[in-house]
């Protein structure tokens, strides 16, 4: 599959602009999967960390070591790698109809139950970037650990034309 990272910028490349936002490198895998494909007209995304300049940004459980405030813009971070990840095989971000569904994972101290807070950091991340587009389904779930020991994960499906 041709990639189609470096194809097209435009009206959300604008917004992400606007909101002081840029798009960083695709993290690479780190396991046997690739960060998205395509099936029909829609786009799946791997599950997104919150990767900064190929780091992640902290490690730890939410509510012991990660606070709930810092795990939003954790979330928030992980949702600006999935729409670097939508880009890599759609091209143009203008092509995005809809975010159709996302899914967030928040490694949970045991009496943290906050965890629909901390994805509404993705959330409305991309309500943000995508104006009505970015309004979607969701799941917030806790975990006991997620890879490299990530306080969360984003994940999620989008719609294209």
């Amino acid at each position: 599959m041709e990639s189609a990272q470096n194809q097209g910028s435009g009206r959300i490349e604008a917004r992400l602009a606007e909101l002081g936002l840029a798009l960083p490198a695709v993290a690479a895998p780190v396991a046997a999967y690739v960060p998205a494909v395509i099936s029909g007209n829609h786009v799946y995304t791997s599950g997104q960390l919150p990767f900064v300049d190929g780091s992640l940004a902290a490690t730890g459980k939410v509510g012991a070591e990660v606070s709930a405030d810092d795990a939003k813009k954790y979330a928030a971070t992980s949702a600006i790698n999935a729409i670097a990840a939508l880009k890599s095989v759609l091209g143009d971000l203008d092509r995005v109809v809809r975010i159709v569904k996302v899914v967030g994972f928040v490694a949970s101290d045991p009496g943290f139950t906050g965890q629909p807070g901390v994805i509404n950091g993705a959330s409305e991340l991309l309500g943000e970037v995508f104006g009505d587009a970015g309004v979607h389904a969701r799941s917030a779930v806790g975990v006991a650990v997620l890879p490299l020991d990530s306080p969360v994960e984003v994940e999620l499906i989008a719609q294209f034309q």
